[in-house]
């Protein structure tokens, strides 16, 4: 599959500022499959910084490695295009984003991009007498939302496919980030490809000029938006809708099945994503299949592949394979999905291609 559409490096700063920038730091412990760097006595250190989405993960990857390898991490969760330019700039060993940078974009920067894990985002409402993922709703009519064209929450196309459901004649209030958000890049990247007027009005980016709506800064933002206002609508990841308890929706796929937000339709869609593409630059938004919920994304990190200090590249490694086989676990517990085994089987190949086994 194609990556997706319009990733530029000035659509990537995500700005999730929202997402507590502390300190991720790894004990001592044993070798990787990686080969080991410098006496294992004292602590290697590494330094990362980017996209804030995947952050709550690398954290926990993080504090449960402690015992296992001997490197010490600092990931600052500053955004994907302050990522993308401390890695440029050779600032910190590893960048994050979550829009892959284009085969040229890679090129030009000496950079090896490869995935680490996917998350999804789903829709939230707050409509009176409507239950967690009882309401079901598709992709155009998403788009039409968030264009202006849909203002009701009883209007005819939604009634229709919703026979039992009793909806209001409530005004939809639509929210959206109003920060630079990787967030709003997989949403409206979703929404550009079931609709060819919003991919025209509106098209893809990390901040984008919706037509209808309200923006928030954060997660938190439209999360409380659509708490606070009868009707609103608005989208998250799907790590914060579990934690925070807010009312989900069930949204059709591509097959033209109704899904609902769990980690079965997570994998299904993982499962079918393409990966033997530049960069690993896999698009996993609305793919086929009868259980794939239809807006999943993967996260990136940018190595150098002209490292300027050999040993701290080959400890981004070991610990990114430390993630790879112990780390399955702890991601679905953050409502994360985990790589396929042949993605990583992939990405390690790479890895030995570009610096050796």
């Amino acid at each position: 599959m194609a990556s997706l559409p319009g990733r530029t490096p000035d659509q990537q700063n995500d700005g999730d500022t929202h997402v507590n920038r502390r300190t991720l730091l790894l004990g001592a412990g044993a070798a990787m499959t990686l080969p080991a760097i410098g006496a294992q006595a004292q602590a290697a250190q590494i330094t990362g910084a980017g996209a804030s989405f995947p952050n709550p993960v690398y954290q926990k990857w993080a504090e449960a490695a402690r015992s296992a390898i001997n490197v010490q991490v600092n990931y600052q969760s500053v955004g994907s295009g302050a990522g993308i330019n401390q890695i440029r700039n050779r600032t910190v060993d590893f960048g994050a984003t979550d829009a892959p940078l284009n085969a040229t974009q890679l090129t030009e920067g000496s950079l090896l991009q490869f995935p680490t894990v996917m998350g999804s985002l789903v829709a939230i409402v707050n409509i009176p007498g409507v239950e967690n993922d009882q309401l079901k709703l598709t992709g155009p009519i998403l788009a039409d939302i968030y264009l202006g064209k849909i203002t009701r929450w009883n209007d005819p196309r939604i009634v229709a496919i919703n026979a039992g459901l009793t909806l209001p004649n409530l005004a939809i209030a639509p929210a959206y980030r109003a920060d630079g958000s990787g967030t709003t890049f997989v949403w409206v990247s979703y929404l550009s490809d079931v609709s060819e007027e919003f991919k025209t009005r509106v098209g893809v980016g990390t901040s984008v000029r919706f037509p209808a709506g309200t923006g928030a800064r954060g997660n938190e933002g439209v999360a409380g938006t659509v708490r606070q206002v009868r009707g609103a609508i608005g989208y998250v990841e799907n790590a914060y809708a579990i934690t925070n308890r807010l009312v989900t929706t069930q949204i059709q796929n591509r097959d033209g099945n109704f899904v609902k937000p769990e980690h079965e339709t997570f994998m299904a869609a993982a499962g079918a994503a393409d990966w033997n593409v530049p960069g690993f630059a896999a698009n996993v938004v609305n793919t086929a299949g009868p259980q794939s919920w239809p807006i999943v994304a993967p996260t990136f990190i940018l190595l150098p592949t002209n490292p300027a200090d050999a040993a701290r590249s080959a400890n981004v490694r070991r610990f990114f394979d430390w993630a790879f086989k112990d780390g399955d676990r702890l991601a679905q517990e953050l409502e994360y999905i985990p790589l396929p085994q042949s993605a990583k089987d992939a990405v390690r190949a790479a890895w030995n291609r570009q610096f050796g086994a």
